[in-house]
């Protein structure tokens, strides 16, 4: 199985679905099976307004060839989503008449769904990859299913990144906190930000992409704790969406109200005179990834550098010192071969007189 499309066939023993191994192997059409349930093999599961999304990381880990100690491939994670739609069956049939959906059976227990998305440049439908490399900016949708809810305005609390789907794991790095804070631009100098919010139960976040240090790990999860309020009631101190300006040097609220995030540098504490339970309609987890970034050396392949090396050869030799030199050279020799003939022609003159 050439997986990298290299021309280097891998082992497929060396392939897992989440720490799960493979169930079968067909040779001929180089596939490889792996049979499991939905919430095994480590699966994270989102949920968005129309599909549950079953997650699976598929982990390629090369062991040494043969006898010697090395390895002609690099390590790899594949993100693979099994996408169901919500209202149908995971068959994708009609639905029984009796069957009650999922949503109506959440707006029945009045128990709120968060979720979080890669959106499109132009934020208008979902991404279809989850591949980024450095430089790129992820749009990230924090949402919450309504139903026949109270209008409700969703805010993330706060927000960890990490290398697996853990929020305890260790490396972590908290780009939200204190309530609504969004910290990533004020801490490294970034563009990311909140937008301007456009509809109350969905929040749109801006992330430039990152790589944890010294971790050769290409895939990132991102894990918020998202809050929801009636729409209704002001934004505070513990309801918030903030960016921090570096253009400005100052914090900005994605609602327009500045000074809601003017805790942002201390401590977003409780506000006397205000019952927060009373404002708070739900609050929940929400997780997206894997998210893949990678860096411009994994993109190119090594023998893609083999250009830029003649090039440098090429610029070497027409530099004007090597010019220069050549010529001294070209010269030097022309002036011997000149005296050598000269005095082969006066020792011939000699010997006829």
């Amino acid at each position: 199985m050439d997986l990298f499309g290299i021309g280097q066939l891998i082992d497929p023993a060396d392939l897992t679905l989440g720490g799960c191994g493979s169930t079968g192997l067909d040779s001929t059409a180089s596939v490889v099976v792996f049979e499991t349930e939905l919430q095994g093999c480590g699966s994270t599961l989102m949920m968005t307004e129309d599909s549950l999304i079953y997650g699976f990381d598929l982990n390629y880990q090369p062991k040494a060839l043969g006898d010697t100690p090395i390895v002609r491939t690099n390590e790899a994670v594949v993100g693979i989503q099994c996408h169901y739609m919500r209202l149908h069956n995971v068959s994708s049939n009609a639905l029984q008449p009796t069957w009650i959906p999922y949503r109506s059976t959440m707006s029945a227990e009045d128990v709120l769904v968060f979720s979080l998305r890669l959106m499109t440049d132009d934020w208008q439908a979902e991404r279809t990859s989850n591949v980024f490399f450095l430089g790129d900016t992820m749009n990230i949708e924090a949402s919450v299913v309504q139903a026949n809810h109270v209008p409700l305005r969703v805010f993330a609390d706060s927000c960890v990144a990490t290398l697996v789907p853990d929020l305890n794991a260790v490396p972590r790095y908290a780009f939200i906190e204190n309530h609504g804070c969004l910290m990533d631009a004020k801490l490294t100098d970034s563009r990311s930000k909140f937008l301007p919010r456009v509809q109350d139960d969905k929040l749109k976040i801006q992330l430039d992409s990152f790589r944890f240090f010294q971790d050769s790990r290409s895939s990132v999860y991102i894990i918020c704790h998202l809050k929801a309020t009636a729409a209704s009631a002001t934004t505070d101190s513990q309801y918030k969406a903030c960016s921090f300006s570096t253009a400005a040097n100052r914090w900005m609220a994605a609602g327009g109200n500045d000074q809601v995030c003017g805790c942002c540098d201390a401590s977003c504490g409780f506000r006397k005179g205000r019952s927060v339970e009373a404002a708070l309609q739900g609050e929940g987890d929400a997780t997206l990834g894997p998210i893949i970034v990678q860096s411009a050396q994994e993109a190119e392949p090594e023998f893609q550098m083999l250009p830029v090396v003649t090039k440098d050869h090429k610029a070497a030799a027409a530099s004007p010192e090597v010019v220069v030199l050549a010529a001294v050279v070209a010269i030097a020799g022309l002036v011997c071969v000149t005296v050598l003939l000269t005095v082969l022609l006066r020792k011939r003159h000699k010997l006829s007189v």
